[in-house]
């Protein structure tokens, strides 16, 4: 291949990034954090002191975060918000060394985590890169104004060890906001619809906390011989190792496909949550949603517009309910809810408004004139435990399920709903029959077969 033709090629890669079909103000923010970062590597680097001492200890923590990266090749890179162990390496070169070393630790990081884990557009990688390299030289400011402050704890981290560990506790907090503040707006403007309440939930906050203890310890302890890092790798090893556990158990309770609780985990949960709401004498209810004519969806549009349907009917479920409430995909196009301290009247506005949005949603199948719009809609039995009712959950989940099979015999896109003290009623949805109250009949769905399985 002629020069001109692979510069061609490479200018046509270029420009077929899917960065440069970010909106406009997103695209300028990624393009400014790089921008801002790469200035400030340069312009460090330019007044770099070079001492044998600083390489020696820059290189010796290089080695520790490429072994870091070695173990993350082997489990495979965290996607989505990553948690992992690399500050513990990176925030003693903000903390110990000239300024200018702060940026370098992500980018050599980053380039290996390319290379080595799992490919990704590289303008990914140097934005985080930048974010993260400006969130060290951040911390690394904040801990030379404090190490004026407080004269010699800078010097004699021993002889001040109380206020010298609190200050580089405080350094990685400083580190650990600055991060989220540049990289949560790019998810967000991205993805608007994306949310972070799994990033200040209680189990990634404690891997935060230990995070952060285990990168004090360090830093201090390689503060005074270089020699502690041959001792620190193991004990951070095992840190990591327990933030891959923890991302294995959430993944052996999620579906894949939506993130949603798996049918095993909702069931687990959703039985020992109507237990507890029978002991307290509270109210409970459950509701199951099953995509009215999915089949045709995918037998007309294939099954990469189904499942586009799914994953924003379970996003759509995700960011109408409460944090304590729990819904789980039992495979296919079928959903359940569990909404505990919820009156039957409560639990069927919850479901209409749940309707209304999905009838809502719009997706665009790809064809020759430009993708045809399509359309979906839900069918909702609900079933509410009143206070003081002694059911168990399989009888609420029947009943739920008598009342999702009422729904879709009266048409479809409606709620229908079983109480204990209301018996059943219903919904119309638009262009839906006429819905009918009673005793509910049998009807053997997915929910049912669950139960008898």
């Amino acid at each position: 291949m002629s020069a001109a033709r692979w510069i061609g090629a490479r200018a046509s890669a270029f420009r077929s990034w899917p960065l440069w079909t970010l909106p406009r103000w997103l695209l300028s923010y990624v393009l400014a954090v790089i921008a801002v970062d790469v200035v400030v590597a340069v312009v460090a680097i330019c007044y770099l002191p070079v001492r044998t001492h600083d390489l020696v200890l820059m290189g010796a923590l290089l080695a520790c975060n490429a072994a870091t990266v070695e173990l993350t090749r082997r489990a495979g890179e965290n996607l989505g918000h990553i948690k992992d162990v690399y500050a513990v390496w990176e925030l003693p070169v903000a903390i110990l060394l000239p300024v200018a070393y702060a940026p370098l630790g992500p980018i050599v990081r980053f380039i290996l985590v390319q290379l080595r884990v799992r490919r990704a557009p590289p303008y990914r990688r140097a934005f985080s890169a930048a974010a993260v390299g400006l969130s060290y030289v951040a911390a690394a400011l904040v801990f030379r104004m404090v190490s004026r402050l407080a004269a010699g704890v800078a010097a004699h981290p021993a002889q001040h060890a109380l206020v010298w560990m609190l200050a580089v506790a405080g350094c990685a907090v400083v580190r650990w906001v600055a991060n989220e503040a540049l990289i949560l707006p790019a998810i967000k403007g991205s993805d608007p619809t994306a949310r972070f309440r799994d990033v200040f939930a209680r189990e990634p906050m404690y891997n935060d906390i230990a995070e952060l203890c285990v990168t004090v310890l360090v830093t201090f302890c390689v503060a005074n011989s270089i020699i502690a890092l041959a001792f620190a790798f193991p004990f951070v090893t095992l840190l990591q190792r327990s933030l891959r556990h923890a991302q294995l158990v959430n993944d052996a309770r999620a579906d894949s496909k939506t993130g949603l609780l798996n049918s095993a985990t909702w069931e687990r949960e959703a039985t020992a949550e109507v237990s507890r709401a029978v002991r307290a004498r509270a109210p409970v209810a459950v509701a199951l949603l099953d995509l009215d004519r999915f089949k045709a969806i995918n037998d007309t549009y294939g099954h990469l517009v189904g499942d586009q349907v799914i994953k924003e009917v379970a996003r759509t479920l995700d960011t109408m309910l409460r944090e304590y409430d729990r819904a789980g995909r039992f495979g296919g196009e079928e959903f359940a809810l569990v909404l505990p301290h919820t009156r039957a009247t409560d639990a069927f506005r919850i479901a209409e408004r749940i309707r209304a949005s999905v009838a809502g949603l719009r997706f665009i199948a790809p064809g020759a004139s430009g993708g045809e719009r399509v359309s979906v809609t839900v069918s909702i039995g609900v079933a509410a435990l009143d206070s003081g009712d002694r059911r168990e959950f399989g009888d609420l989940l029947a009943a739920a399920d008598a009342a999702l099979y009422r729904a879709k015999a009266s048409g479809r896109d409606q709620v229908q709903m079983f109480s204990t003290t209301r018996g059943v009623s219903a919904i119309k949805g638009p262009g839906s029959g006429r819905a009918a109250s009673g005793s509910h009949p049998e009807a053997p769905s997915a929910f049912r077969r669950a139960m008898t399985s």
